[in-house]
């Protein structure tokens, strides 16, 4: 009995003390683990408040790169300015400190004095931007716990030049719209500081060493844009606007070789250096970039895709596209699923009678291009939509491109691939529409649009070329030839005559579209529209103008085609470009 009683203790005092040596051994692996976690995965964290707690940073503000134009001009550049900083645990006198700023500074002194009372942050901003002369008063006084660092201030001399293109930064130096967003990356470099030995209370210690960890200057961008067409450009726009009170105005003017943009203007616009950050509503309307953003019907100016779509498909031996000497009906509209489609021209006195497809274009009569959409038929001609990268984005360096608005092929009609046919049905981006006309006349090679070229340090090395990017091709150079031809004789004799220079063989075409509103025609608002380019043989430059509702004349023909002419022109003279022979 006595051995039974004696193993059972014996059994519950082993129980026991395993259950002793497992809670020590759990409490040691306990406390093993949250030696580990604060000696291995806390340490950088823990070194970084340490260094926090018993160090003061200065700020060393990296210069943003500069922006130029490919003319080596300064679009974009920067002015030196000071940030004011304050540590309040440091600030020993804080209403004198208080006093003192708010007065050398044009602070309020009440907040002034709350943030220097404000313990709970270690550094406080008092202001940025601030100019060199109220810098060296602070200097002067030498207020413990208040401190300047270098900071820089965004500057454009040319003010309000291409200002949508370029776009704008944030206080903190960081790019919010146009290439100063697109490209921060390359342009904001890398902020440095000055690092400073202090007390627990963040007093600097007398004698302490200071570390230095130096700032990394931004890349400097060499664009594409000229800011000589840009200006001139920008004049004859702004002199549109005033003349004809539209709403908005804008062109875009590229190289339809490499699909380089030489200039893009958005009016009205807004000055860069006067910001209307407190008005967010005119800022976000003027600091658009409607050129790439925002999508509107093309109206006739499309008749240029479709006529190539024609010409590409004859000379492949499609039986489907109309012969270039096919006789198209004189009749002035078209019926197709019920809905009739009307010419523009009522066809009076044998008007449009007889026409060929370079007649077709010179009239801009609406009912031969929904004849040739018809005989294509929509599995062809949404070949050469998407070619043409309607629907999608060109591929440009900037940021919130639209992709515009391409009925999906499965849901289109007849009556809509008829509309689709003479820029009715389909809206588009007026960069799309450049990007693509540019590919009719150049050879029949797509480009991706672009707006930087390099790159490149202060030292002038470069970092990168961004060179031009062939997308696909779209006709053949035979297409294409025969087409610019045809536009020629638009300008020549047709429709575009007021964009017509003798000598210089400028081809295009003219567009008016109707504009809707909740899905119905606006009564008296149009869009005013030319596309064209020079020389016709061999395409240097390339212009699309729109005007978005002008008061009193509104066709094309009348109200772009004249201001497609003066930027050619301009251009001309700036470059001093001799006639073509």
């Amino acid at each position: 009995m006595n051995i039974l009683k004696t193993d059972y203790s014996l059994s519950v005092l082993r129980k026991r003390l395993f259950a002793v040596i497992a809670a020590i051994t759990f409490l040691f692996c306990l406390f093993l683990a949250r030696f580990f976690y604060v000696q291995v995965i806390w340490e950088d964290e823990l070194n970084y408040l340490a260094l926090d707690q018993w160090t003061r940073e200065i700020p060393v503000v990296a210069e943003r790169g500069k922006i130029y134009d490919r003319n080596g001009e300064l679009l974009a550049g920067n002015k030196s300015a000071y940030s004011v900083f304050a540590r309040a645990n440091a600030v020993k006198d804080k209403e004198y400190a208080a006093q003192f700023l708010s007065a050398a500074l044009g602070l309020d002194y009440s907040e002034t004095l709350a943030k220097l009372g404000d313990k709970k942050r270690s550094e406080i901003t008092l202001l940025r931007h601030v100019e060199k002369e109220r810098v060296q008063k602070l200097a002067g006084a030498n207020i413990d716990g208040v401190y300047f660092a270098r900071d820089n201030e965004r500057v454009y001399p040319y003010g309000s030049l291409a200002c949508q293109t370029l776009g704008f930064t944030s206080i903190d130096q960081s790019g919010s719209s146009g290439v100063e967003k697109y490209y921060n990356e390359y342009l904001a470099g890398s902020n440095g500081e000055i690092l400073y030995e202090t007390d627990l209370v963040g007093v600097e210690i007398n004698g302490a060493s200071a570390a230095y960890v130096p700032a990394e200057d931004g890349l400097n961008l060499r664009l594409t844009l000229d800011y000589r067409i840009q200006a001139l450009a920008e004049d004859v726009m702004m002199r549109a606007l005033e003349s004809t009170q539209a709403k908005s105005v804008r062109t875009v003017v590229l190289d339809p070789s490499d699909g380089e943009i030489l200039a893009m203007v958005n009016l009205p616009s807004y000055d860069l250096n006067d910001i209307p950050r407190d008005d967010l509503d005119t800022l976000n309307a003027n600091s658009r970039n409607r050129i790439i953003s925002d999508v509107y019907e093309p109206g006739s100016t499309f008749k240029i895709i479709t006529a190539l779509a024609n010409i590409e498909e004859g000379l492949k031996g499609n039986s489907a596209a109309l012969p270039l000497n096919h006789v198209y009906p004189s009749a002035r509209t078209r019926t197709v699923d019920g809905t009739t489609i009307k010419c523009w021209s009522d066809h009076a006195n044998g008007k449009h009678s007889n026409q060929t497809l370079k007649e077709a274009l010179n009239n801009s009569c609406n009912p031969c291009f929904v004849d040739i959409a018809l005989s294509l038929g929509k599995e062809t001609f949404y070949d050469y939509l998407k070619a043409f990268r309607f629907g999608q984005t060109t591929g440009v360096d900037f940021s919130g491109e639209a992709i515009g608005m391409l009925l999906p092929e499965s849901t289109v009609r007849d009556c809509d691939l008829a509309r689709i046919g003479f820029g009715q049905t389909i809206a588009v981006t007026p960069l799309q529409l450049a990007a693509a006309a540019a590919a009719t006349v150049n050879g029949g090679n797509y480009y991706a649009p672009h707006i930087v070229s390099e790159i490149y340090s202060d030292d002038n090395s470069v970092r990168e070329r961004i060179g031009s990017t062939l997308i696909g091709k779209v006709a053949s150079e035979e297409a294409s030839r025969l087409l610019a031809e045809m536009l020629e004789g638009v300008v020549r004799d047709g429709s575009g005559k007021k964009a017509y220079i003798e000598g210089y063989r400028v081809a295009g075409k003219t567009g008016t579209a109707q504009k809707y509103e909740d899905g119905h025609i606006a009564q008296g608002k149009y869009v005013s529209s030319f596309i064209g380019c020079f020389p016709a043989n061999d395409p240097k430059f390339l212009a699309l103008v729109i005007v978005d509702e002008p008061q009193g004349t509104y066709y094309g023909s009348s109200v772009a085609a004249p201001l497609a002419a003066k930027i050619f022109q301009g251009i001309i003279d700036t470059r001093r470009i001799a006639p073509f022979v």
